[in-house]
């Protein structure tokens, strides 16, 4: 293999690394998952409030974790604060849903489980612009007791895939040499 293909590999080999080491997976609602607020207080914000304690980025994944109940982007912000939609953008209801953030603005989730959202069931993210955000990723603290981010490669299979596409850069490299 020719020096400038080398080179294109292992561009494209970094490119990888950093793409995948620059995203998260954030779990919506830390250890409540997504579930209707308990009390009447947290019913217009729980989600919310949970939402503008973590900072989200193009690539990001969120992680619902619920049962009997579902998970609706809607389109416009007339359709999150009615609380329904006829068209939802994504729809699951599969009790573990994961939805990656592809691009930056407002993102808006219902729940399709009829007064869910009424109750509360409901929030918007706000992903980051690349341009906006200059700031690292904050690190996710040693011990497993931080309800909104996986911390140990044992226990995430996102982890895993980081720490691999970490070494390929190494393999390709030996390939060469």
């Amino acid at each position: 293999m020719e020096m400038s293909k080398k080179a294109l590999v292992l561009l494209t080999l970094f490119c990888c690394v950093v793409v995948a080491a620059s995203s998260a997976e954030l779990f919506v609602g830390g250890k409540e998952g997504w579930t209707v607020p308990k009390s009447k207080d947290e019913q217009h914000h729980f989600f919310n409030d949970w939402a503008s304690t973590n900072r989200f980025r193009v690539n990001d994944t969120l992680r619902f974790k619920y049962k009997k109940d579902s998970v609706m982007v809607v389109k416009e912000e007339e359709e999150y604060n009615k609380c329904r939609s006829s068209h939802p953008l994504f729809f699951s209801n599969n009790g573990d849903t994961s939805f990656r953030l592809d691009r930056p603005g407002l993102f808006y989730f219902i729940s399709g489980v009829t007064g869910h959202c009424d109750h509360g069931l409901k929030m918007i993210i706000k992903v980051l612009d690349v341009e906006d955000d200059s700031t690292p990723l904050p690190t996710p603290p040693p011990s497993d007791d931080h309800p909104n981010h996986k911390s140990s490669a044992a226990a995430s299979p996102y982890s895993a895939t980081v720490a691999a596409a970490a070494a390929l850069p190494l393999l390709a490299l030996s390939l060469f040499l």
